[in-house]
């Protein structure tokens, strides 16, 4: 598995994925815009300025094509992330226990916003952030506050980090291209 170079002290990990993969779940979303909704952030009310995305949620027990294949590979990336911090592997069992989403930002869309994953009772949960880079897209990456550092947005690129405040992050807005992600969390069960 490629591993995408970021300074171990971040403790992002990045790795990727077949490109295929992402293409199926691209395909999976534009087939299901039916079942997609107005992003949100936290499960707040709708604010464009706060997060402007089209989403679809796909259940944590969901299993069919591709989410088979992708969530084989996202537990590869997590193997890789847990030998890379073997502190990881000291926490109480965590897995991918809630639904997560795909996502899809139209040009000049993304989440605007510095927040974290983990910031009150109903998000407490989580332990670890994991998104997947559906596409690329020059200068639509991933902007990390306090470790200094944005990711590129390569399509199969994996990330994985910790939820906490200490990897406040926000999306990196392109004006002329859309962008395509699925993320979500792996939760205390």
């Amino acid at each position: 598995m490629k591993e995408y170079k970021i300074n171990y002290n971040s403790f992002i990990g990045g790795w990727f994925i077949p490109e295929k993969i992402c293409d199926d779940i691209i395909k999976f979303f534009k087939e299901n815009k039916k079942f997609s909704v107005q992003g949100t952030g936290h499960n707040k009310p709708v604010n464009k300025k706060v997060k402007d995305s089209i989403d679809i949620v796909i259940g944590h027990n969901y299993f069919n094509p591709p989410f088979d294949e992708y969530r084989t590979h996202l537990q590869n990336c997590l193997m890789e992330y847990v030998k890379k911090y073997p502190d990881a592997s000291i926490c109480d069992y965590y897995n991918i226990n809630v639904p997560y989403n795909i996502q899809h930002y139209k040009k000049n869309g993304g989440y605007k916003v510095w927040h974290c994953e983990s910031n009150g009772k109903s998000t407490c949960s989580r332990n670890l952030v994991f998104m997947t880079y559906l596409n690329t897209v020059k200068n639509a990456g991933t902007e990390f506050k306090y470790q200094k550092l944005t990711t590129e947005c390569k399509k199969g690129l994996t990330l994985i980090w910790p939820s906490s405040f200490t990897h406040t992050h926000r999306g990196v807005i392109n004006k002329k291209h859309e962008k395509y992600i699925i993320t979500g969390w792996y939760t205390y069960t």
